[in-house]
């Protein structure tokens, strides 16, 4: 076994798989992680999808003639079916406030790639407008695909009855696998223009990847120019077609974006930064908390489940966030309100990314800036700007808690040994608040961190069950609570190693070990001798365990 500290230290170890349930003393799933409480088959489903998803299709397969992406995973990637950095481009004529989508010209959507060269599709020069969208999150799409309609509807206010200037409404859309149905309340999209997870999913293999498929049979023509769509066209439509279980993709990915379960939030709740958000009006358009239909017919993971995106899906006039670009009955100046939920993580932000690089904290200050002065979010953007700098900090350090491991104490999106000194500084505390820093090791939120909590960072760390000195405590809690010393940062007390000053772990004590030595002079980081330095008691122990390792 290879005990390089350093190593060991810059490596993340990887979340365990199993899911650890939904108690209080659990650990919350990582973004990108299926739903808790998926039966064997639908995580079968899952998985099978989410390969899929990340899987490049071919021209044989169907891909293009033209198209933007070959790959679902190639636009929704931070995590894996969330957020993405890729934008397209929408082209049209404006013209005295209204748009003209040249649909004959193959409008609005320009599909920036093509199988060759004679079907590359371009802005044509009717086009004197053009806008980009980034990619939106699909995060945990079967839990918002279940909240009930009517529970939506309950939100609109579409002539600000109240007078709070917040004037919402819904955007009714007949789902594509229902033409002849009713419509639902739209909740997918920059525009909510999407009802079903299906839907999204037939519409987006279409339009993004040129797939034809049982919702949408028929192919984009570059340009709108049959001829050279003829040309380039080899694949009989619809090209998606049924597999041996008999799937076809656009079910196959539609399982994966279903089963995807909410991102973390740490803390869970009681920030007072969420409050601050509450009181200047931002929870009025970013609704904290939904629960899911009670529905017999869902899936025991989705039905009747409560989480928290922080969104309304109702369309509201963004005055100017406005991008000029309607979709279905959304105007030119309207948006859904986006989820929050894994906020953290977001880079760029806003639906054009023109937010983007530095800073969390200077991200968000931007976007909540850019809601303003006109339109539904400037009362709130204009009572953040006059928030006092502490409270300002306060709800930014909320916003970042959305998409936050539980253990990840540096705040870098994973849990490795090297958030464990911060949760052993924490160990014992008492008194911890939501807005502590101790708050991320205080899984149990009952105010301490204590064994219980340490059990949960094993799990999250993926370590073994073990107590290798035979002292009856778990060896992590010996770690944690420095008992035991771990100078490599493999999660096993030092006394358990054969040769603790084997650092490179090549079964003998040399030159590459002592000048690991040197390198860590004055740190933590070849400390031998338990006093929290690597000086030159250390340098003795080296010398003094030269040559092979007993």
């Amino acid at each position: 076994m290879t005990h390089s500290r350093f190593a060991a230290l810059l490596a993340p170890l990887a979340l365990a798989p199993a899911v650890l349930g939904e108690g209080l003393l659990s650990l919350q799933p990582k973004a990108g992680a299926p739903l808790v409480g998926l039966s064997p088959a639908e995580l079968e489903l899952f998985q099978t999808g989410r390969q899929l998803y990340v899987t490049p299709l071919s021209p044989l397969m169907g891909l293009g003639p033209i198209f933007n992406k070959s790959n679902c995973g190639s636009c929704h990637s931070t995590p894996l079916g969330g957020w993405g950095s890729i934008s397209v481009t929408h082209f049209g004529i404006e013209k005295k406030g209204e748009f003209v989508p040249l649909d004959d010209l193959g409008g609005s959507l320009l599909q920036s790639f093509a199988i060759n060269g004679g079907c590359v599709e371009t802005v044509p020069p009717e086009a004197n407008f053009t806008t980009t969208r980034v990619t939106n999150s699909s995060l945990a799409f079967g839990l918002v695909e279940a909240i009930p309609d009517a529970a939506i509807a309950a939100n609109a206010d579409p002539d600000d009855a109240d007078g709070d200037g917040i004037s919402g409404r819904v955007h009714w859309v007949v789902p594509l696998e229902t033409p002849k149905g009713l419509p639902r309340a739209g909740r997918f999209g920059w525009k909510a223009q999407v009802a079903t997870v299906l839907s999204f999913a037939g519409d987006a293999s279409r339009n993004e990847m040129g797939l034809t498929n049982r919702l949408i049979p028929t192919e984009n023509a570059p340009n709108g120019d049959p001829v050279r769509l003829a040309q380039c066209d080899t694949v009989a439509d619809p090209e998606d077609i049924a597999d041996d279980d008999g799937y076809d993709f656009i079910d196959r990915v539609t399982h994966f974006q279903r089963y995807l379960g909410p991102p973390p939030q740490t803390p869970r709740s009681g920030m007072a930064g969420e409050a601050i958000f509450t009181t200047i009006g931002c929870a009025a358009c970013h609704v904290p908390e939904w629960t899911a239909s009670n529905d017999a017919s869902l899936e025991d993971a989705i039905r009747g489940k409560t989480f928290r995106p922080y969104s309304d899906f109702l369309i509201h006039e963004m005055g100017l966030l406005a991008d000029g670009l309607p979709q279905g009955d959304a105007g030119m100046g309207e948006f859904r309100t986006p989820t929050l939920w894994n906020l953290r993580t977001r880079n760029p932000m806003l639906h054009d990314g023109r937010v983007s690089g530095g800073t969390f904290a200077n991200r968000v200050t931007q976007a909540i800036a850019a809601h303003g002065p006109y339109g539904e979010g400037a009362a709130s953007a204009d009572a953040f700007a006059n928030l006092p700098a502490a409270d300002q900090g306060k709800l930014i350090a909320f916003l970042d808690s959305l998409g936050r491991l539980e253990f990840d104490m540096d705040g870098d999106n994973q849990v490795t040994m090297g958030d464990v000194p911060q949760v052993s500084d924490c160990f014992g505390a008492t008194g911890v608040t939501p807005d502590s820093p101790c708050a991320m090791a205080d899984v149990g939120r009952d105010g301490d961190v204590d064994a219980e909590d340490v059990e949960l960072l094993r799990q999250a760390l993926g370590l073994p069950e073990a107590d290798c000195n035979g002292n009856g405590t778990a060896d992590l809690i010996d770690i944690v609570a420095g008992t035991s010393k771990d100078s490599d940062f493999d999660g096993r007390p030092d006394e358990c190693l054969p040769c603790p000053a084997d650092f490179d772990g090549d079964g003998s004590v040399g030159a590459p070990d002592l000048s690991m030595v040197l390198a860590a002079w004055n740190t933590p980081g070849a400390d031998l001798d338990g006093d929290g330095n690597t000086g030159a008691s250390d340098l003795a122990v080296i010398l003094g365990a030269w040559g092979d390792c007993p």
